[in-house]
């Protein structure tokens, strides 16, 4: 059963415009400590407001960043949090909301308390988009689409700034120091035109955003929670990108031609007034390329538009090779020069998260990502494989959410089988899910061995998975660790126990 975004994000008002943030304005961020409110918080901060947050799940890989800005975190909700000080002083002017916890808790106490004193409730993207518009003349720029937000949000980021370009972002994963300036984080703050920022669609999470460009990665199926089909997905992308072209504003679409579901959202897009430039690896496209991989590293010839030119991928698999294309794509139409947007795709070196090297121990390779979508686990795959041939690869996957791993339940099982040589499932992320009845970790690892492939099992907690992988992994593995909960305690947990350390 599909639930509507009204309903996900109960008591939150709608998007509207975006609006520039008040100098001193004060605001407060309830689920602070994640990667997106975190990035909020620090822009409305750089922005000029007087911003605090709150998460009950204390710190994160994220609030560092929130620390060093300044910015307080409480570890736990509390009504008073809406007040500077006391109760009788002044109630905050916003509270910025995420809707993981609007979703399972709509009447959450510190909520309740803000509606009944008439604090406006806005999902925590507003403030995004509030920032963005705060400084003059901001070029928005949103990455959209169902795989690889992240990642190529966060390669426009490093291909502006080897143009000499001061860009402002929000990335759903951790930027390095280098490109924040500042801790690791998933926002930046510049002085240039461009705002890049990562366009999600759950529930209508893209909803504030008027890019003047957008990239649109791919379109397929996830948030079974949210969309009812493959159809109901490809209609909100339409919605969102209709939406922006309106009132004479005419943004630029760059779209990835070359997977269907883009193709089938620019079938919607009739009569739409900005401009559509087609992008594809091995397509008839106005920017197209053919990919091809010598001694594991793949390349891209670009022709048509923005062309000629002979482009070195730095990052593994064939999914990013397409994301490298859009990024280069988008570069051209913000005028970036062809030497930095060379340099940026050959010598990326990714996000936070996303297909990370997380360190060497006892000749055990231990990578760490995000993926938690039989498509991008596919992918992710199919990449380490083209960067460690040979070897063998264990996949670990905490699954995220219920509902989803029970939808797709049959895909996940024959991706791992196929893909990997060993697989391990961790407990279920329930996030946003609270029906923990409809499956399990176990069922997965069941299907997964009905299919007489990889061999898998369902050691437990997150925790539990590491102890088991570290009496059973031997030198030369190779150890991917996907998911979207808390995964990641997967890969510092095993790397610790044969004796290593995190990166």
């Amino acid at each position: 059963m599909t639930r509507s975004a009204a309903d996900v994000g109960s008591g939150l008002l709608p998007a509207r415009p975006a609006r520039p943030i008040v100098a001193g304005e004060r605001i407060h961020v309830l689920g602070a400590a994640g990667a997106g409110a975190s990035a909020a918080a620090l822009l409305a901060h750089h922005a000029g407001a007087s911003v605090s947050g709150c998460d009950q799940g204390g710190r994160s890989p994220y609030s560092s960043a929130l620390e060093a800005a300044g910015i307080p975190l409480a570890a736990e909700h509390s009504p008073d949090h809406l007040y500077t000080g006391s109760a009788t002083d002044r109630p905050v002017g916003r509270l910025a909301v995420t809707k993981a916890l609007t979703a399972v808790a709509p009447d959450h106490p510190e909520l309740r308390a803000a509606r009944a004193i008439g604090v406006p409730l806005e999902p925590w993207q507003q403030l995004v988009a509030d920032a963005a518009a705060t400084q003059p003349g901001t070029r928005l720029v949103a990455v959209a689409g169902t795989h690889g937000k992240s990642t190529t949000s966060g390669w426009l980021v490093d291909q502006l700034v080897r143009d000499g370009r001061d860009p402002s972002a929000f990335v759903g994963a951790l930027l390095p120091a280098e490109l924040t300036g500042a801790d690791p984080a998933t926002a930046r703050w510049g002085s240039g035109s461009e705002f890049v920022v990562e366009a999600d669609e759950y529930a209508g999470n893209f909803d504030p955003y008027r890019p003047d460009v957008a990239l649109l990665l791919n379109v397929e199926w996830d948030h079974p929670d949210v969309f009812e089909d493959q159809a109901a997905v490809e209609q909100a992308f339409a919605e969102w990108l209709r939406r922006a072209a309106v009132d004479g504003h005419r943004p630029v679409l760059l779209a990835n031609v070359a997977d269907a579901g883009v193709r089938a959202v620019a079938g919607r897009l009739a009569g739409w007034t900005g401009e559509v430039v087609t992008v594809g690896i091995g397509v008839a496209a106005d920017v197209a390329a053919e990919m091809e991989v010598r001694d594991g590293v793949s390349q891209l010839v670009v022709g048509g538009r923005f062309g000629p030119a002979t482009l070195k991928v730095g990052l593994a698999g064939s999914h990013n090779a397409a994301n490298a294309l859009m990024v280069y794509a988008a570069g051209q139409v913000l005028g970036v020069g062809r030497a930095a947007a060379s340099a940026s795709l050959a010598q990326f070196a990714g996000v936070g998260r996303r297909l990370e090297h997380k360190g060497e121990a006892s000749g055990v390779t231990v990578l760490d990502d995000y993926g938690h979508h039989p498509t991008a686990i596919e992918r992710t795959l199919e990449a380490v494989r083209q960067r460690y041939p040979g070897r063998r690869l264990w996949a670990v996957y905490e699954p995220l959410t219920y509902h989803r791993t029970a939808q797709m339940l049959e895909r996940f099982a024959d991706v791992l089988a196929a893909n990997a040589d060993r697989v391990a499932i961790a407990d279920i992320w329930a996030g946003r899910d609270p029906d923990m009845t409809v499956t399990s970790s176990a069922a997965l690892a069941e299907a997964i061995n009905r299919r007489r492939g990889a061999p898998a099992s369902a050691p437990g907690s997150v925790e539990a998975t590491a102890d088991q992988l570290a009496s059973e992994v031997e030198p030369g593995d190779v150890v991917l660790v996907m998911g979207g909960g808390r995964s990641y305690v997967i890969a510092e947990r095993l790397l610790e126990l044969l004796g290593g350390k995190p990166r």
